[in-house]
Formats: C-alpha cells, structure tokens, sequence
C-alpha cells in the first residue's frame, strides 16, 4: 500500500498576530451567532407545536407529541450549551494570549 501525496502548497499568509487574534474573536462570535439561531428556532417549533406561533393552526397535540419534541428540544440545547462552553473556553484561551504577547 503506498503513502498518500500531499501536493507542497506553501500559501504566503501575511497577518500579524493581532490580526489573527482579531480573527479568531469574529470567527467565535459568528459562531455565537449560530447558536443563537438555533436557539430561536427550536424556540419557534415548541411555540409552532404548543399553538402558539402566529399564524399556525393545528390540531392539540398529545401527550407523546409533546414529550417526543420536549425530548428533541433538550438535546439540541444541550449540545448548544456545550458548544457554548467549549467556545468561551476558546475565547478566554484568546484573551489571554493577546494580553500576553504585550
């Protein structure tokens, strides 16, 4: 079996360290910002299933309806807080590499 070739890509990347922090701190917060959607959507589909979303008109729902969506719900929440985390651990990371470098 032979070994993969890796074609040699030398890009010339010209940031300084600044901006690669400055970067860094826009790509977190666009990911916030997905988050944030995600959120609201999942926000919308408990008040779409509730009957509670302007313009929708649906039937009550059952009791397994509502736990089945409850359920759906909290994990994407759940997995949303963890991403959270994991991103303001980065953040933090960041912060303290831009005040070390003085």
């Amino acid at each position: 079996m032979s070994q993969a070739n890796i074609p040699n890509i030398t890009p010339t990347i010209t940031l300084t360290r600044e901006e690669a922090i400055t970067l860094i701190i826009a790509s977190i917060a666009m990911e916030e910002l997905g988050l944030s959607h995600i959120l609201n959507a999942e926000g919308e589909k408990l008040q779409y299933v509730l009957g509670t979303l302007p313009g929708a008109s649906l039937p009550p729902p059952t009791i397994g309806e509502l736990l089945a969506v409850n359920e759906s719900i909290r994990k994407t929440v759940r997995a949303a807080v963890k991403k959270s985390w994991i991103l303001t651990n980065k953040l933090q990371s960041v912060l303290c590499a831009s005040n070390s470098s003085g």
